[in-house]
């Protein structure tokens, strides 16, 4: 068995500074913050993003807190087109868009020293066939993987529901794709292997072990993609736990509530409630965090 080290998404703190949900977060026991870079946390496209992350850096080791770099912003790129552009837009301009901020968010995450980079496929957009779009997203994805490899910081790619990258085993499609280079590892979001992946939960962990570098986590439904606060699906959490101990995951786990900033604060207390709670009913597993508050 491992320590396990739980974080919080800023996606679910947007109605807070960024100063401030580090402090919060770091009071209620947090190991983590999984930051999305985003308008009003660590905008990546404002001017000054170095001095700006080196503010942020300061922060971070001031409270202690460990960081994983999300690129999920909704709109970060476009006012109107949400998550757009995506590496599989059919203008290449557009496409070679979403890559600069994923090379850039690569930079921030080598400064801030990063558990990882995550990143996501996009959808796949009208008329493209599928067999056209694979190759697209590894072409897309090919500077940002070099970049990562750079760095020496791990791309950890999202299956998202809905997307053409949506499961475990697209992924290894893309890395197939790509040559299965070093630098690319997963993000596996807990709730959506509930949702959408075949295998139970605690098999789709050790089946990603090899390759996991992030972990989302929340409570959500069978054949339902909405994120939900702990206690209101039906996921066996506790399960969830017990295999990424046992598998020596030592990355963060990040809550991910992005459609509940407006009870940010409460939810992030509850959050970290539920979960050393569900780690207190694992036979061996270590405590990664006190009490919370």
């Amino acid at each position: 068995m491992t320590e396990l080290r739980f974080a919080y998404g800023t996606n679910g703190l947007t109605d807070l500074r960024l100063s401030d949900a580090l402090a919060l977060l770091a009071d209620l026991g947090y190991r983590g913050v999984a930051l999305t870079l985003d308008h009003m946390h660590l905008d990546p496209c404002a001017p000054d993003l170095a001095r700006r992350t080196a503010d942020v850096a300061r922060d971070l080791e001031r409270h202690g807190l460990a960081v994983a770099i999300e690129t999920g912003a909704r709109y970060v790129l476009s006012p109107t087109a949400k998550h757009g552009p995506s590496l599989l837009d059919p203008d290449p301009a557009a496409r070679a868009r979403r890559t600069a901020l994923l090379v850039d968010a690569v930079r921030v995450g080598a400064d801030l020293g990063a558990t990882a980079v995550h990143c996501f496929s996009g959808h796949l957009p009208p008329g493209t066939p599928e067999d056209a779009a694979w190759p697209r997203l590894a072409d897309a994805l090919t500077p940002v993987v070099e970049a990562a490899t750079a760095a020496g910081i791990p791309l950890a790619v999202e299956p998202e529901p809905g997307m053409l990258l949506d499961t475990l085993a697209a992924f290894h499609r893309l890395r197939a794709e790509l040559g299965d280079p070093d630098a690319l590892r997963l993000t596996l979001d807990i709730g959506h292997c509930h949702c959408l992946e075949p295998d139970p939960v605690p098999d789709c962990v050790t089946a990603a072990a090899p390759w996991l570098a992030h972990v989302q986590i929340e409570d959500m439904r069978r054949g339902v993609h909405e994120h939900l606060p702990f206690g209101e699906g039906e996921m066996d959490v506790e399960g969830a736990l017990a295999a990424l101990a046992a598998t020596g995951y030592d990355g963060l786990i990040s809550v991910e509530l992005p459609r509940h900033s407006h009870a940010g604060p409460d939810l992030a207390r509850r959050s970290i409630a539920f979960l050393t709670r569900a780690l207190d009913q694992l036979p061996t597993a270590s405590r990664e965090a006190p009490a919370p508050c």
